[in-house]
Protein backbone atom coordinates (compact mmCIF):
# COMPACT_ATOMS: atom_id res chain seq x y z
CA UNK A 1 0.00 0.00 0.00
CA UNK A 2 1.07 3.59 -0.56
CA UNK A 3 1.75 5.51 2.64
CA UNK A 4 2.19 9.27 2.43
CA UNK A 5 4.77 11.24 4.38
CA UNK A 6 3.49 12.31 7.78
CA UNK A 7 4.08 15.87 8.92
CA UNK A 8 2.72 15.32 12.42
CA UNK A 9 2.75 12.62 15.05
CA UNK A 10 6.32 12.99 16.25
CA UNK A 11 6.81 12.69 19.98
CA UNK A 12 7.17 16.02 21.75
CA UNK A 13 10.89 15.46 22.28
CA UNK A 14 11.48 15.51 18.54
CA UNK A 15 9.81 18.88 18.06
CA UNK A 16 11.74 20.89 20.58
CA UNK A 17 10.72 24.37 19.47
CA UNK A 18 7.69 26.06 17.99
CA UNK A 19 8.17 26.41 14.25
CA UNK A 20 11.16 24.09 14.31
CA UNK A 21 9.52 20.73 13.63
CA UNK A 22 11.11 18.75 10.79
CA UNK A 23 9.25 19.32 7.55
CA UNK A 24 9.14 16.18 5.36
CA UNK A 25 9.55 16.71 1.63
CA UNK A 26 9.22 13.66 -0.67
CA UNK A 27 11.69 14.91 -3.28
CA UNK A 28 15.36 14.29 -4.13
CA UNK A 29 17.37 15.75 -1.26
CA UNK A 30 14.37 15.62 1.08
CA UNK A 31 13.00 13.00 3.44
CA UNK A 32 9.77 11.19 4.32
CA UNK A 33 8.28 9.96 7.59
CA UNK A 34 6.45 6.63 7.29
CA UNK A 35 4.41 4.80 9.98
CA UNK A 36 5.25 1.22 10.94
CA UNK A 37 2.67 -0.88 12.79
CA UNK A 38 4.05 -2.29 16.04
CA UNK A 39 4.50 -6.04 16.48
CA UNK A 40 5.11 -6.77 20.16
CA UNK A 41 7.82 -4.97 22.08
CA UNK A 42 10.58 -5.50 19.56
CA UNK A 43 11.61 -2.40 17.65
CA UNK A 44 11.43 -3.00 13.89
CA UNK A 45 14.33 -2.22 11.59
CA UNK A 46 13.80 -0.48 8.26
CA UNK A 47 16.03 -0.32 5.17
CA UNK A 48 16.03 1.89 2.10
CA UNK A 49 18.32 1.04 -0.81
CA UNK A 50 20.18 -1.36 1.47
CA UNK A 51 20.84 1.25 4.17
CA UNK A 52 19.30 1.10 7.61
CA UNK A 53 17.09 4.08 8.41
CA UNK A 54 16.09 5.93 11.57
CA UNK A 55 13.11 4.38 13.40
CA UNK A 56 11.39 6.37 16.16
CA UNK A 57 9.08 4.78 18.76
CA UNK A 58 5.59 6.24 19.29
CA UNK A 59 2.93 5.23 21.81
CA UNK A 60 1.44 2.46 19.65
CA UNK A 61 3.57 2.40 16.49
CA UNK A 62 6.90 3.50 15.02
CA UNK A 63 8.00 6.07 12.46
CA UNK A 64 10.67 5.50 9.83
CA UNK A 65 12.52 8.69 8.86
CA UNK A 66 14.00 8.14 5.40
CA UNK A 67 16.51 10.40 3.63
CA UNK A 68 16.15 10.60 -0.17
CA UNK A 69 19.38 10.95 -2.22
CA UNK A 70 19.65 13.81 -4.71
CA UNK A 71 20.09 11.33 -7.57
CA UNK A 72 16.84 9.48 -6.75
CA UNK A 73 14.52 8.92 -9.71
CA UNK A 74 10.99 10.30 -9.66
CA UNK A 75 8.33 7.68 -8.89
CA UNK A 76 7.45 5.06 -6.29
CA UNK A 77 10.09 3.75 -3.89
CA UNK A 78 10.06 0.99 -1.28
CA UNK A 79 11.28 0.73 2.31
CA UNK A 80 11.72 -2.80 3.65
CA UNK A 81 10.77 -3.48 7.29
CA UNK A 82 12.03 -6.30 9.50
CA UNK A 83 10.25 -7.07 12.77
CA UNK A 84 7.05 -5.06 12.28
CA UNK A 85 3.58 -6.01 11.10
CA UNK A 86 4.14 -4.01 7.92
CA UNK A 87 6.81 -5.59 5.73
CA UNK A 88 7.03 -2.96 3.02
CA UNK A 89 6.30 0.74 2.88
CA UNK A 90 6.05 2.71 -0.34
CA UNK A 91 6.29 6.40 -1.03
CA UNK A 92 6.34 8.59 -4.11
CA UNK A 93 9.20 10.94 -4.93
CA UNK A 94 8.18 14.13 -6.71
CA UNK A 95 10.38 16.36 -8.90
CA UNK A 96 12.30 19.30 -7.46
CA UNK A 97 14.41 21.85 -9.32
CA UNK A 98 17.70 23.06 -7.88
CA UNK A 99 19.43 26.18 -9.13
CA UNK A 100 22.82 26.32 -10.82
CA UNK A 101 25.91 27.96 -9.32
CA UNK A 102 29.15 28.93 -11.07
CA UNK A 103 32.24 29.66 -8.99
CA UNK A 104 35.69 30.93 -9.90
CA UNK A 105 38.43 29.20 -7.90
CA UNK A 106 41.82 30.94 -8.04
CA UNK A 107 43.72 27.95 -6.63
CA UNK A 108 43.86 25.67 -9.67
CA UNK A 109 44.80 22.66 -7.51
CA UNK A 110 41.39 22.86 -5.82
CA UNK A 111 39.76 22.39 -9.23
CA UNK A 112 42.28 20.02 -10.83
CA UNK A 113 44.23 18.37 -7.99
CA UNK A 114 47.74 17.03 -8.53
CA UNK A 115 48.47 13.28 -8.22
CA UNK A 116 49.81 13.96 -4.71
CA UNK A 117 46.60 15.84 -3.86
CA UNK A 118 44.55 12.91 -5.14
CA UNK A 119 46.31 10.54 -2.74
CA UNK A 120 45.24 12.77 0.14
CA UNK A 121 41.73 13.22 -1.28
CA UNK A 122 41.21 9.47 -1.65
CA UNK A 123 42.32 8.95 1.95
CA UNK A 124 39.99 11.77 3.06
CA UNK A 125 37.08 10.12 1.29
CA UNK A 126 37.54 6.91 3.29
CA UNK A 127 37.27 8.77 6.60
CA UNK A 128 34.35 10.89 5.40
CA UNK A 129 32.47 7.87 4.05
CA UNK A 130 32.91 6.04 7.36
CA UNK A 131 31.52 9.03 9.28
CA UNK A 132 28.54 9.44 6.93
CA UNK A 133 27.58 5.76 7.20
CA UNK A 134 27.99 5.60 11.00
CA UNK A 135 24.97 4.09 12.77
CA UNK A 136 24.37 4.00 16.52
CA UNK A 137 21.37 2.58 18.37
CA UNK A 138 20.68 5.73 20.40
CA UNK A 139 17.48 7.68 19.78
CA UNK A 140 17.94 11.31 18.71
CA UNK A 141 16.92 13.82 21.35
CA UNK A 142 15.40 15.95 18.60
CA UNK A 143 15.03 16.11 14.84
CA UNK A 144 14.57 19.87 15.11
CA UNK A 145 17.99 21.47 14.72
CA UNK A 146 19.50 24.73 15.89
CA UNK A 147 21.51 26.77 13.36
CA UNK A 148 25.23 26.34 14.15
CA UNK A 149 25.81 30.09 13.74
CA UNK A 150 23.81 33.24 13.07
CA UNK A 151 24.31 34.91 9.72
CA UNK A 152 22.95 35.23 6.18
CA UNK A 153 22.80 32.06 4.13
CA UNK A 154 24.63 32.07 0.80
CA UNK A 155 24.81 28.74 -1.02
CA UNK A 156 21.70 26.62 -0.36
CA UNK A 157 21.48 22.85 -0.56
CA UNK A 158 21.35 21.11 -3.95
CA UNK A 159 22.97 23.73 -6.17
CA UNK A 160 24.28 22.25 -9.40
CA UNK A 161 27.83 23.52 -9.27
CA UNK A 162 30.48 24.49 -11.79
CA UNK A 163 34.02 25.37 -10.70
CA UNK A 164 35.85 27.35 -13.38
CA UNK A 165 33.13 26.13 -15.78
CA UNK A 166 33.79 22.48 -14.89
CA UNK A 167 30.77 20.52 -13.54
CA UNK A 168 31.06 19.18 -9.99
CA UNK A 169 28.81 17.44 -7.46
CA UNK A 170 25.77 19.36 -6.21
CA UNK A 171 26.13 21.36 -3.00
CA UNK A 172 25.60 18.96 -0.10
CA UNK A 173 24.59 21.39 2.63
CA UNK A 174 23.77 24.95 3.66
CA UNK A 175 26.33 27.75 3.94
CA UNK A 176 26.01 30.41 6.64
CA UNK A 177 28.21 33.43 5.99
CA UNK A 178 29.99 34.59 9.16
CA UNK A 179 33.33 36.17 10.00
CA UNK A 180 36.36 33.98 10.69
CA UNK A 181 36.46 33.04 14.36
CA UNK A 182 32.69 33.06 14.92
CA UNK A 183 31.62 30.41 17.47
CA UNK A 184 30.05 27.31 15.91
CA UNK A 185 27.51 25.36 17.97
CA UNK A 186 26.19 21.80 17.86
CA UNK A 187 22.82 21.70 16.10
CA UNK A 188 21.62 18.99 18.50
CA UNK A 189 22.93 16.79 21.29
CA UNK A 190 25.16 13.92 20.22
CA UNK A 191 28.59 12.32 20.09
CA UNK A 192 31.53 13.58 18.04
CA UNK A 193 32.40 10.69 15.71
CA UNK A 194 34.98 12.32 13.43
CA UNK A 195 37.22 15.37 13.28
CA UNK A 196 39.69 16.06 10.49
CA UNK A 197 41.36 18.55 8.21
CA UNK A 198 40.34 17.53 4.69
CA UNK A 199 41.47 18.79 1.27
CA UNK A 200 38.06 20.07 0.15
CA UNK A 201 36.07 20.30 3.40
CA UNK A 202 38.84 21.89 5.46
CA UNK A 203 38.65 21.41 9.22
CA UNK A 204 35.53 19.34 9.83
CA UNK A 205 33.43 17.92 12.68
CA UNK A 206 30.84 15.12 12.43
CA UNK A 207 28.30 14.65 15.25
CA UNK A 208 26.14 11.53 15.60
CA UNK A 209 22.66 12.26 16.97
CA UNK A 210 21.46 8.66 16.75
CA UNK A 211 20.49 6.00 14.19
CA UNK A 212 22.23 7.54 11.20
CA UNK A 213 21.05 11.09 11.93
CA UNK A 214 24.33 13.03 11.66
CA UNK A 215 25.42 16.64 11.20
CA UNK A 216 28.65 17.82 9.56
CA UNK A 217 30.34 21.22 10.03
CA UNK A 218 33.05 22.27 7.54
CA UNK A 219 35.65 24.98 6.73
CA UNK A 220 36.35 25.60 10.42
CA UNK A 221 39.37 27.60 11.58
CA UNK A 222 39.59 25.75 14.90
CA UNK A 223 38.09 22.49 16.18
CA UNK A 224 37.30 22.57 19.91
CA UNK A 225 36.01 19.02 20.48
CA UNK A 226 37.48 15.53 20.27
CA UNK A 227 36.26 12.25 18.82
CA UNK A 228 34.13 10.38 21.36
CA UNK A 229 33.14 13.57 23.19
CA UNK A 230 29.48 14.03 24.15
CA UNK A 231 28.14 17.48 23.27
CA UNK A 232 24.94 19.21 24.34
CA UNK A 233 22.49 20.95 22.06
CA UNK A 234 23.87 24.42 21.36
CA UNK A 235 27.31 23.69 22.86
CA UNK A 236 30.25 25.43 21.17
CA UNK A 237 32.29 22.95 19.12
CA UNK A 238 34.49 25.10 16.87
CA UNK A 239 35.29 28.46 15.33
CA UNK A 240 34.30 29.32 11.77
CA UNK A 241 36.83 29.82 9.00
CA UNK A 242 37.52 29.24 5.32
CA UNK A 243 39.79 26.21 5.34
CA UNK A 244 39.66 23.75 2.44
CA UNK A 245 37.99 24.79 -0.81
CA UNK A 246 36.13 27.98 0.09
CA UNK A 247 35.76 31.38 -1.52
CA UNK A 248 34.85 33.19 1.71
CA UNK A 249 34.48 32.65 5.46
CA UNK A 250 31.41 30.65 6.43
CA UNK A 251 30.04 27.58 8.20
CA UNK A 252 28.91 24.72 6.01
CA UNK A 253 26.20 22.56 7.65
CA UNK A 254 25.25 19.17 6.23
CA UNK A 255 22.51 16.88 7.54
CA UNK A 256 22.78 13.15 6.94
CA UNK A 257 20.07 10.46 7.17
CA UNK A 258 20.79 6.82 6.25
CA UNK A 259 24.14 7.84 4.68
CA UNK A 260 22.33 10.42 2.54
CA UNK A 261 22.86 14.18 2.42
CA UNK A 262 19.51 15.96 2.80
CA UNK A 263 18.43 19.60 2.87
CA UNK A 264 19.29 21.13 6.28
CA UNK A 265 16.54 23.77 5.99
CA UNK A 266 13.95 21.00 6.47
CA UNK A 267 15.20 20.65 10.07
CA UNK A 268 15.91 24.27 10.97
CA UNK A 269 13.56 26.85 12.54
CA UNK A 270 11.21 28.65 10.19
CA UNK A 271 12.91 31.95 11.05
CA UNK A 272 16.16 30.63 9.55
CA UNK A 273 14.49 29.10 6.53
CA UNK A 274 12.72 32.38 5.76
CA UNK A 275 16.11 34.03 5.17
CA UNK A 276 17.44 31.18 3.04
CA UNK A 277 17.38 31.84 -0.70
CA UNK A 278 19.24 30.91 -3.84
CA UNK A 279 21.05 34.25 -3.84
CA UNK A 280 24.45 33.39 -5.27
CA UNK A 281 26.01 36.84 -5.47
CA UNK A 282 28.48 35.94 -2.72
CA UNK A 283 28.75 32.14 -2.76
CA UNK A 284 30.85 30.72 0.01
CA UNK A 285 32.29 27.45 -1.24
CA UNK A 286 32.59 23.69 -0.98
CA UNK A 287 31.55 20.93 -0.16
Amino acid sequence: MLIGALCGGLRSGLAAEAGASPRPEPAPGGFVILPIAAAGNERPMAYYEGRRVLVIPQSDHYLAVVGIPLETKIGTHTVTVEGGKTKQLTFKVKPKHYAEQRLTITNERQVNPTPEDMERINDDLKHIAAAKSYFSERDPDSLALLPPATGPTSSPFGLRRFFNNQPRNPHSGLDIAVDIGTPVHAAAAGTVINTGDYFFNGKTVFIDHGQGFITMYCHLSEIQVKEGQEVARGEQIALSGMTGRATGPHVHLSVILNDTMVDPTLFLPASVVAHTSANQTNPAGEP
